[in-house]
């Protein structure tokens, strides 16, 4: 069962809570990702070479999503 707060209620966004969902590595170096604040599921699709995707996700504190490819 998912115990993140859900986009409908509003009340229960922690704007502090930021996600991130790997969709790919691409053979350029490029990390393809979802990126959220508050809501998991309210995204945006991020590109940033691997050693960018790393610094990004370590100043924003993400929790990862998809287990599998984090990291």
């Amino acid at each position: 069962m998912n115990a993140e707060p859900t986009a409908t209620d509003p009340a229960l966004c922690d704007l502090s809570r930021r996600f991130v969902r790997v969709l790919q590595r691409r053979d350029n170096g490029l990390v393809e990702f979802e990126f959220s604040i508050g809501w998991s599921e309210l995204v945006v699709e991020l590109l940033l070479p691997q050693s960018a995707f790393e610094a990004f996700c370590e100043a924003q504190q993400v929790r990862w999503l998809d287990d599998s490819a984090a990291h």
